[in-house]
């Protein structure tokens, strides 16, 4: 890889690593779908003027953008408010894992030995996060985040079953149909929006807009640039760097502590999701990631 693209794969996770950590410092005002509202408005509002309309798909992109976008960032993002950053976001890793086991079953793409071992480790480190005595929330925030990262997983299938060539143009639209979603599941779930809105700091609107900008339109950006020039056997190791950014995020700006059963637990995470991304260079295979 050049030298660019080695600098443009390190900051991938750290944009979405450090965004899961502003987010969840945003969480103690914006209630959870009401944040994830603004975060797509505003890539909608970024990126929609640059990208063609997806003719005949419009219909398609609307169910995608409920399942994978809406429904999942208001499960994934609840659950982040109850648990610390640290911890959701090594729960987050599972997203890879639980799309293979999908895929095998709603695609029938065989996922190998190596693959279901590496799926069972990292569910196992969940458990072990889960038995930390110290672990706070209890398990309800966990189940949300699975909840939120099953659907994610499914947003997937029906992203390999769409056939719409350009991920800009993908993000662009999901945001587009997402926003609306999101804004009318909070006027029906969550109270006093309008208050908070007015009540909101300008340190509040810069998290909105690093989570809408740089998060999702710089992310992907970068992303999908690299998913263009080499496989994902090559660039997907990176992304378990997103951990690191998130825990160290979270450690120096959050003060969150670090236990035992988290270190250990979010070890076995990463290590079984890594048998699971990382393949030979005779079994490349593009798919799509996770936009934290």
């Amino acid at each position: 890889m050049r030298a660019q693209h080695v600098l443009m794969a390190l900051a991938v996770p750290l944009i979405w690593g450090f965004g899961i950590v502003f987010a969840k410092a945003a969480l103690d005002f914006f209630p959870p779908i009401l944040l994830m509202a603004f975060r797509f408005l505003v890539t909608a509002l970024a990126m929609v003027w640059f990208v063609k309309p997806p003719k005949g798909k419009f219909r398609q992109i609307f169910w995608i953008a409920l399942v994978s976008a809406a429904i999942q960032y208001g499960f994934t993002f609840s659950g982040l408010k109850y648990m610390d950053a640290s911890t959701t976001v090594l729960i987050v890793q599972l997203e890879v894992p639980v799309l293979v086991l999908l895929a095998a079953v709603f695609l029938g793409e065989r996922p190998g030995t190596r693959k279901i071992f590496g799926i069972a480790v990292a569910f196992a480190g969940v458990v072990v996060i889960a038995g930390d005595p110290e672990f706070k929330g209890g398990l309800y925030p966990v189940f949300l985040v699975l909840i939120g990262i099953t659907t994610w997983a499914l947003g997937q299938i029906m992203v390999r079953k769409l056939g719409v060539e350009g991920g800009f143009t993908l993000i662009a639209w999901v945001a587009v149909f997402a926003a609306p979603q999101l804004f009318i599941a909070s006027a029906m779930i969550e109270r006093d929006q309008l208050q908070l809105i007015r009540d909101a700091g300008w340190q509040l609107w810069a998290t909105v807009l690093y989570l809408g900008l740089v998060m999702t339109a710089l992310g992907y950006g970068f992303w999908y640039r690299l998913l263009a020039l080499y496989p994902v056997s090559k660039v997907g190791p990176y992304l378990l760097l997103i951990p690191v950014a998130s825990i160290a995020g979270s450690v120096i700006l959050l003060g969150e502590t670090l236990t035992l059963p988290l270190i250990v637990g979010g070890t076995i995470i990463v290590f079984g999701v890594a048998m699971v991304i990382i393949e030979s260079p005779k079994r490349q295979a593009r798919a799509l990631p996770h936009p934290e």
